[in-house]
């Protein structure tokens, strides 16, 4: 295996170490009866749905869920709609991680929980909740949700999508303008005043917490090998 401060870092890690694979879960994996909570962060754009998405692929959604940090970005009904556009939505003061944690201690201890909607063209939470019940897997990601102390410590497993900087910009510059309604000019402008300041900042840095680093190019398929190798022992022993 590949280490690289005490991360597996995925940049020289091949498919074929199989055995390696499994001995590296049988370690971070201490006890299959609880629910296994896997977080999966990475700067903005870097993939980290992507990477979801194979993870959870062909599994049954009565055992792994998804919660998304962007659903917890905080109530913001006290500020008019011009306020609300100056928020730094980069940093992590803007992120109701009380509430994140305190939905995460419920999950585990086998209650339902009643999720927050977000929404991006309002910059405010939205009057309905979603109703979510406990898991045998939970995958949470975010770009920041390896930069809170608490979250980390209800992890299990945490995994950091490294990306270009220049593939990320191009992935937000589209995903903001086709799904969130936003100009070129103005993600532009946001990403030269918080965006990249805050990857370097607190994203960026958050990598040293993590379990696993996946480089999201030809490697990604290892590392979704490795998450879902975690997911079938979990699933195999309940």
């Amino acid at each position: 295996m590949y280490w690289t401060n005490g991360n597996l870092n995925l940049d020289k890690f091949y498919t074929n170490q199989t055995q390696s694979i499994c001995n590296f879960c049988v370690t971070f994996v201490k006890n299959l009866d609880e629910m296994l909570i896997i977080g999966i962060a990475g700067g903005t754009g870097s993939g980290k749905t992507t990477v979801v998405d194979q993870i959870i692929s062909g599994l049954s959604d009565d055992e792994v869920g998804v919660i998304s940090q962007d659903d917890y970005y905080k109530n913001n009904d006290h500020l008019c709609m011009a306020d609300r556009c100056l928020i730094n939505f980069d940093h992590p003061d803007s992120i109701d991680f009380e509430l994140l944690t305190r939905h995460l201690t419920e999950l585990k201890q086998n209650k339902n929980i009643q999720r927050p909607v977000y929404s991006f063209v309002d910059h405010n939470r939205l009057p309905e909740e979603i109703p979510i019940s406990p898991k045998k897997v939970l995958i949470v990601e975010g770009i920041l949700i390896l930069t809170n102390e608490k979250l980390r410590d209800l992890m299990d497993i945490k995994v950091f999508v490294q990306a270009d900087s220049d593939e990320r910009l191009i992935r937000r510059l589209k995903r903001d303008m086709a799904e969130r309604g936003r100009s070129m000019s103005e993600v532009l402008n946001r990403y030269q005043t918080t965006l990249k300041p805050m990857h370097e900042q607190f994203i960026e840095p958050s990598k040293e917490f993590a379990d696993i680093i996946i480089p999201n190019d030809k490697y990604n398929s290892v590392g979704v090998e490795i998450i879902r190798t975690f997911i079938n022992k979990k699933l195999s022993k309940l």
